[in-house]
């Protein structure tokens, strides 16, 4: 069998006292996608920032291609290929939208420089006609684009998407969703939250639904959007 390329097995975290992910098992190929999804507070974020090496109070087994990460750092993770978009975006908002791209370039392992800048500002046009404007003065959609082609700009092996489209406008979330289809076709790994569930199981391969941090539904994401009971009882839609 081919190894995933992220493989995390019996994950636990804690902040502080309060045990939030119990005994949590996902993994994604290459190239694959997976949704996570949950109701608020379900720990969908803790487990994002557990395979990260944010929660400094985590156990369990992490492996990305092959390494060992259970127990190593964030940059040290996202060295091994792994691109963050985090709920809030991170844009640095007093570097303009230029230098907020440009820091974080580097060719991928192998030396492919296939998401290189002038592809990103094809990718996301808006960004293009706003080159010398502060990450502070973007809208937010604008600021999610430029998080998104930050993250691809580090040629990652898996894109991690926490809330993709968070309180953006129609028009906007339709453009993210084109992007990621895009980003998915070029053979990036992703995985992907957002509130909206029939999105998330429309645009991956398999999903995984938490609650109180346990994993109490996986299949395959065509096989959960038609399962009404489930998402009924798990997601309260």
């Amino acid at each position: 069998m081919t190894q995933p390329l992220l493989q995390a097995r019996d994950v636990h975290a804690w902040y502080g006292s309060s045990h939030v992910l119990h005994g949590i098992d996902i993994e994604i190929g290459a190239g694959q996608t997976l949704g996570l999804l949950g109701r608020n507070g379900m720990g969908k974020s803790t487990l994002i920032r557990s395979l990260l090496g944010h929660v400094a109070q985590r156990e369990g087994q992490i492996a990305f291609a092959g390494v060992n990460v259970s127990h190593a750092r964030p940059h040290e993770i996202a060295r091994l290929g792994v691109a963050y978009v985090p709920e809030g975006r991170g844009v640095f908002p007093n570097l303009s939208v230029r230098e907020n791209l440009v820091m974080a370039a580097r060719r991928a392992r192998d030396g492919r420089n296939d998401w290189s800048f002038d592809r990103v500002l094809e990718t996301f046009p808006r960004l293009a006609q706003r080159l010398g404007h502060l990450g502070g003065q973007l809208s937010g959609g604008e600021q999610q684009m430029l998080s998104i082609g930050r993250a691809l700009m580090t040629h990652p092996e898996l894109l991690i998407l926490d809330e993709a489209t968070e309180g953006l406008a129609p028009l906007i979330v339709a453009e993210i969703w084109r992007v990621i289809r895009q980003i998915q076709g070029s053979g990036i790994a992703t995985l992907i939250v957002d509130r909206d569930y029939r999105k998330v199981l429309s645009h991956t391969d398999r999903a995984v639904i938490l609650e109180k941090g346990s994993v109490v539904a996986a299949d395959a994401s065509a096989v959960l959007l038609q399962d009404t009971q489930t998402l009924a009882a798990r997601l309260g839609v």
